[in-house]
């Protein structure tokens, strides 16, 4: 298995610290709002990551944090006229509800920085010690970056460049302005803990690596988060751990790129934010998983929203499939562990899926292999004769359970087929104006005109039909009616 690794700048083997036990670290979320489809998007990528790793059999502790106290959140609560730590709870329940309708697997632990105050003054107190920090008068405590030698190795920056093609905050009490605050004294209106230097609350970047320390120890496996955290919070969270512990903080650096809507940076005041419960209004959650992963968890994307409608289009495509899929195992008896036809790819599935998986977590590449599977599948049914079609119905058997449980991993497939059908099809019905009875209405009309060959009334309904968005399909028995644009 090989994962990129930010800090080489290149792929590297996948081998773990501890044997078989994987330590993963990813930041998460600011509460000060609703969380939007950014977050979304990075906590589906590292609960895949932790998910997969599973799957390959290692041991995995997965923790995230929530940072529930902040220069933003002290902001808003302060309009709103709460306390900074009721409206954090507020919004941390919030993002719970949103994270569990996209049925992402939760971390294993999931921290507040608030809860971590007392490990955060001694982590303070021990870079003091060691003359990697320093107190202002006005009791403000700042790393001295100039102190570690290899700032800038994560972003791949020299520190003497930074002052000019970086933008640093400029404050009272500063030895240099390259530091950074550890903590912050009290300002009139803030919430504030007691300190050996006063009043205050903690910088942003030190709760990071007071809780990877605390809950996985002095050097993790994975540390992951967005691309926009590389610099300048990943650069001193690493700073600050390696200072104090004299030890590899994160073996391996992972980010996870940023997103674009319809070719614009997502922005309050350019009103594309998209917040995951409105994303969730508009689109299942399987749909949106499959927008995220459909590109590779590294690039920054562009998401338009014709992708949305490609998803869902897709999505509905394997469910129709796995229905027929089902109906031709119940009809046959298929049996997974029977005789199948001689050209049978169950066996591939989980072997190509780990192949490209093991190469950085290549989503991409198996949601495409999965476009090969059902092309497949559907080609079985149009080959399926009397004499084949018990060994059919155990492939499609085999074939099922595989990719279940396969793409299980990616969050797929987990949702009642003909639910998610009706329901696709309720949307786009709901889209272009029609109502499941008219349309029942209208094929019964047509069939009648088949029956006393009135075949001129027939194609105008049919033509009607198509015209609006419905598209027809005479079997045997019946016919059947879809949506157009689902195709």
């Amino acid at each position: 298995m090989k994962i990129y690794n930010s800090m080489t700048g290149k792929k590297e083997e996948f081998i773990p610290i501890d044997g078989n036990n994987v330590k993963m670290y990813a930041c998460g979320v600011t509460v000060y709002d609703l969380s939007h489809i950014g977050h979304a998007r990075q906590a589906i990528v590292y609960a895949m990551i932790a998910d997969y790793l599973r799957f390959r059999g290692y041991n995995v502790k997965y923790v995230r944090n929530y940072t529930d106290v902040d220069d933003k959140i002290i902001k808003r609560a302060n309009e709103l006229g709460k306390n900074a730590l009721d409206f954090s709870k507020e919004q941390i329940a919030e993002t719970e509800k949103d994270m569990a309708d996209l049925h992402i697997t939760d971390a294993d632990v999931k921290t507040k920085a608030s809860e971590y105050i007392n490990e955060i003054i001694k982590f303070i107190e021990k870079l003091i010690e060691k003359g990697s920090a320093y107190v202002a008068p006005n009791g403000d405590v700042y790393y001295r970056v100039r102190k570690f030698n290899e700032y800038g190795k994560l972003s791949h920056r020299k520190v003497d460049d930074l002052l000019n093609g970086v933008r640093v905050e400029v404050e009272e009490g500063k030895e240099d302005p390259l530091d950074f605050a550890l903590w912050k004294s009290t300002k009139p209106g803030e919430i504030y803990w007691e300190s050996p230097w006063g009043k205050g609350r903690p910088g942003w970047h030190i709760e990071c690596s007071v809780m990877a320390l605390n809950n996985l120890g002095e050097t993790i496996d994975i540390h992951g988060g967005g691309r926009d955290l590389v610099f300048p919070h990943h650069e001193n969270e690493i700073a600050q751990s390696e200072a104090f512990t004299g030890k590899t903080f994160a073996k391996y650096w992972s980010h996870c790129g940023l997103i674009k809507i319809n070719g614009e940076k997502m922005s309050k005041s350019l009103g594309n934010s998209l917040t995951i419960r409105d994303a969730l209004k508009m689109y299942n959650y399987e749909v949106l998983k499959y927008v995220m992963l459909s590109k590779h968890y590294a690039s920054d994307v562009d998401i338009l929203d014709k992708d949305y409608q490609l998803a869902e289009s897709h999505m509905y495509y394997f469910y129709n499939t796995i229905i027929k899929m089902q109906e031709f195992i119940d009809m046959y008896n298929g049996n997974k562990d029977g005789e199948k036809v001689e050209d049978d790819i169950s066996n591939e599935i989980r072997e190509k899926f780990i192949e490209v998986m093991d190469d950085d977590f290549n989503t991409t590449s198996a949601i495409a292999q999965l476009h090969i599977y059902f092309k497949y599948i559907n080609n079985l049914f149009k080959i399926a004769k009397k004499n084949n079609r018990q060994q059919i119905a155990n492939t499609l058997a085999k074939i099922l359970e595989e990719i279940k449980e396969v793409y299980g991993v990616l969050g797929f497939f987990k949702q009642e087929p003909k639910r998610f059908v009706q329901e696709m099809k309720e949307k786009y019905l709901k889209k272009i104006g029609l109502e499941t009875t008219y349309i029942l209405d209208e094929i019964s009309k047509r069939s009648e005109a088949k029956k006393s060959k009135d075949f001129e009334l027939a194609d105008k309904i049919r033509n009607e039909l198509d015209e609006k968005g419905i598209i027809l399909n005479d079997t045997v028995n019946e016919t059947v009616w879809d949506i157009k644009a689902l195709y």
